[in-house]
């Protein structure tokens, strides 16, 4: 299991990383191997404002949905251009 030091992780399996004045947020390895087959995410809105602990992305695998929650207050840029990459359509 990949587990970085310079990320910051919740107890739900979420982790964030600050990357100068912006926030990377994303799921573990053990999140990720408890989804299996992902089927469908939603990002979140351009210029969100997200609280820490709100909900700002979903993941849907075949048989669960997972929340991405925020680590901690912040406005979300999404990732721009994620639609158009290969295994995220």
């Amino acid at each position: 299991m990949n587990v970085p030091d310079d990320l910051l992780y919740t107890d739900t399996h979420e982790w964030i990383k600050r990357e100068g004045d912006n926030v990377r947020v994303g799921i573990t390895d053990h999140a990720q191997s408890e989804l299996t087959d992902v089927v469908y995410v939603e990002l979140p809105k351009m210029d969100r404002q997200a609280n820490a602990k709100e909900a700002i992305a979903v993941i849907e695998s075949e048989g669960s949905e997972r929340h991405l929650c925020a680590g901690e207050r912040h406005r979300c840029r999404g990732e721009q251009g994620a639609r158009s990459r290969p295994g995220l359509d």
